[in-house]
């Protein structure tokens, strides 16, 4: 296993090439890193509670054609944002484990070629245990994957039936058995808040999957999204999830545990030992600069002009004829205005238990944090100031983050 902290590099390949200064324009949040996001679009099944831009087809997709069109719009990027140096790349989805390591190889390459990698970088793939082989582990892992996300999701049957998933708890552990003996470096991901679910069941839930870490686990609380299968069902009353007290209660057992077995959150939903972060999730909550590539993907750019907001078109074939046909799928790109880069900024920045610099905040927004309102926020117990003049979310502030962000954005 790495020590908590160490970072496994990419493998040597010829196309890496020396990195120079690609720092490209200045910006506020430039040393959050820059970041590319690749999105698989593809399931072998839809879960009913999922609301990702993800697509089941029962016919083989043709990988050399999309892989071709990944690579056309990673270079129609790059010519708008030249001059990067890559500090992250997550492919996700969708279940990007159903790609075959070639394809893998081949964005990972495409996106050097564009940029360059950082020699510490961080790739991560999203992994379904059901779609799991030893065999193609390793080649992911030839192709420069150096980190594996698990969507593992509940650690007993009765459970995974009821998300709707398609693997079994052995399988799942048999799963996160493979990516340890594959990479230094793998996380899963567990749903909580599920109906009928007990503090007490969720707690033993919780140690088990403890046991099963290495150095980190992403906790999310089960959400009714409209248009989901579980939306039809809430609303008939067919799905009853924990009422908001439960759901307080089984959050603040998620941090009592976690918190004691030295995986503390350094994010609301995601845990790790010290070190240990992913580096593509701090990315985003500094606000920093990333590429956002494939069906659905969403991007945030650094250009002359100031900071973009980019939109990919969510339908895979209709993707796939855009970028043939223009060279890139992005039907909507939005120049973000300071008060649209201050509320984000805090939104995502508060989510971190590191919280934001008020400093920043100032230069994006155009003008400081109203003192009045901060100060009456830490009478509350909602925001604590931290070390070097930070604010930060307390631990009563961060399950009411939202209203928190809006009355010191206001």
């Amino acid at each position: 296993m790495d020590r908590p902290g160490t970072i496994a590099k990419i493998p040597s390949r010829a196309h890496i090439r020396p990195m120079t200064d690609r720092s490209g324009p200045d910006h506020p949040t430039r040393d959050a890193g820059f970041g590319v996001y690749v999105h698989w679009p593809f399931c072998a099944s839809k879960c009913p509670y999922c609301d990702f831009n993800s697509h089941v087809r029962h016919a083989p997709v043709d990988e050399g054609r999309f892989l071709s069109a990944f690579r056309a719009e990673i270079a129609n990027v790059a010519a708008r944002i030249p001059g990067r140096t890559v500090s992250s790349i997550f492919l996700g989805g969708g279940t990007p484990s159903l790609m075959q390591p070639s394809t893998v190889a081949g964005l990972l390459e495409a996106i050097d070629d564009a940029w360059g990698a950082a020699p510490d970088i961080e790739v991560t793939l999203e992994a379904n245990p059901t779609s799991v082989e030893a065999g193609r582990f390793r080649g992911y892992r030839a192709a420069g994957v150096n980190r594996v996300s698990l969507g593992v999701q509940a650690m007993d049957d009765a459970s995974l039936k009821a998300l709707g998933r398609l693997h079994t708890a052995a399988e799942a552990m048999a799963a996160v058995e493979t990516a340890a003996a594959h990479f230094q470096r793998y996380s899963f991901d567990l749903i909580y808040a599920r109906p009928n679910q007990s503090a007490s069941a969720w707690r033993a839930e919780l140690r088990e999957a403890i046991a099963r870490a290495a150095e980190h686990l992403s906790l999310y609380q089960l959400t009714i999204e409209p248009g989901t299968p579980f939306f039809g069902l809430h609303a008939a009353g067919k799905l009853v999830p924990p009422d908001n007290d439960m759901a307080r209660a089984l959050y603040d057992v998620t941090q009592e545990v976690c918190d004691a077995a030295g995986l503390s959150s350094y994010e609301i939903s995601n845990h790790s030992r010290p070190g240990a972060q992913s580096r593509h999730n701090l990315l985003y909550w500094r606000y920093g600069e990333y590429a956002g590539i494939g069906p659905g993907a969403h991007g945030r750019l650094v250009t002359g002009e100031g900071r973009i907001g980019t939109v990919t078109e969510r339908a895979p074939e209709a993707w796939l004829a855009r970028v043939e046909r223009d060279g890139h799928g992005i039907v909507e790109t939005e120049t973000l205005s300071a008060a649209d880069q201050g509320d984000e900024f805090l939104m995502m920045g508060l989510r971190l238990r590191e919280g934001v610099d008020p400093g920043r905040y100032a230069m994006l927004k155009g003008r400081p944090l109203d003192p009045v309102r901060v100060e009456a926020l830490i009478g509350d117990g909602l925001v604590a100031r931290l070390d070097g003049g930070r604010i930060a979310a307390t631990p009563r502030g961060a399950p009411v983050l939202n209203a928190v962000v809006a009355e010191l954005a206001a």
